[in-house]
């Protein structure tokens, strides 16, 4: 009999959470549900994906939707994570049908784009994922010196999560939240915040390393002016006493030059791996962001067969391959040739902070 991916039931949701504490955490004082707790509840069973065999669960991966806001406009994002199949019932394909239903299903929410984090490429290729995006992250290798500005730095997780989202809204680029999903990410295993306060009590810049099983020695997660956050990420490496790196999108130029004038240790990475869902609403979207900028000559569309057109009035480009189409809408660091062409629509501004990831 074949095995079909199906969403879990709340009654089959703490098996899956077993099963993934199981096979993803091995050796951890945590469920992985705690790691993930936006994911792993029972409010998102329709996106906690999975095969059984019988009663046992024996692949897994799931979805978590976010709403991007970015300067082009509001983006339905499915994030794919927790991928992972029993050992004895690998190499049947039981990831690829998972893979083929989440991505299916996000097609059928509305999604606008899937993305997912793996090191598996040539695997998401044949489901045409693409590696796309830009992330920065900058190593302090050793302590920096900069002006305290007469700040308080406090290392501590028990912080009003509205004063976190008061900075975290003022990113140009990310998903929407809520002051009770932030309450939720604040008490993930692992997870230091470090944050600055001036003398009127006031927060001016926070930072967050570290994630349960994942990112430790790297500060994710970040809001504030780039002058106290500067002195916030010398505090942090201070008190870390080792090497940390800071994860930046593209949009934060200031925060960039700066701090490579005190770190340059610099690597210059991909998002992750994108797959677009709906080609015409993204589209749609980049073409009105041209016009809202007053560009009258930027062109994008899809042909009936299926040929992808972009470019600026007479110097055109096409291609039939969605990853080429990836790459040209989200940018990527070894793929800049159209930029200077299709700036300042394309690429689009997309980021995914730590917090979010699955």
């Amino acid at each position: 009999m074949e095995l079909i991916p199906r969403s879990a039931s709340p009654q089959e949701l703490p098996g899956v959470i077993d099963f993934l504490t199981q096979h993803l955490r091995a050796g951890q004082n945590w469920s992985i549900a705690n790691e993930y707790p936006m994911v792993f509840q029972e409010t998102n069973c329709q996106n906690i994906k999975a095969i059984f065999d019988g009663d046992k669960v024996i692949a897994h991966a799931a979805i978590k939707y976010h709403i991007i806001k970015n300067p082009v406009g509001l983006f339905k994002v499915a994030a794919i994570g927790s991928v992972v199949t029993a050992p004895e019932y690998r190499n049947m394909g039981h990831s690829q049908k998972l893979l083929e239903h989440c991505v299916q299903s996000a097609t059928e929410d509305g999604a606008d784009i899937a993305i997912l984090w793996t090191d598996l490429y040539d695997f998401y290729r044949k489901l045409d994922f693409e590696l796309a995006g830009f992330e920065t992250s900058i190593t302090i290798d050793k302590p920096i010196s900069v002006p305290s500005l007469g700040l308080k730095f406090v290392d501590s997780t028990k912080i009003d999560p509205s004063a976190i989202l008061q900075l975290y809204a003022q990113h140009t680029v990310g998903s929407i939240r809520t002051a009770e999903e932030l309450r939720r990410y604040l008490v993930i295993p692992n997870t230091r915040v470090f944050t600055a306060w001036d003398a009127q009590n006031r927060l001016k810049a926070y930072a967050v390393e570290g994630k349960g099983a994942d990112l430790k020695g790297y500060i994710h997660e970040w809001g504030g002016g780039v002058s106290e956050l500067l002195a916030l990420f010398s505090h942090a490496r201070q008190v870390l006493n080792a090497p940390t790196t800071v994860i930046l999108p593209r949009s934060a130029q200031n925060m960039r030059t700066r701090l490579l004038e005190l770190a340059p240790h610099v690597n210059y990475g991909y998002l992750g791996m994108i797959r677009p869902l709906h080609t015409e609403g993204l589209i749609l979207k980049a073409k009105r962001y041209a016009l809202s900028l007053g560009v009258k000559d930027f062109v994008l569309e899809k042909r009936d067969d299926g040929t992808f057109v972009f470019g600026r009035g007479v110097d055109l480009f096409e291609t039939k391959d969605l990853k080429v189409f990836t790459k040209v809408l989200f940018g990527a660091p070894d793929s800049t040739h159209f930029d200077s062409i299709l700036s300042p629509i394309l690429p689009i501004p997309m980021w995914i902070w730590g917090w979010d990831s699955v």
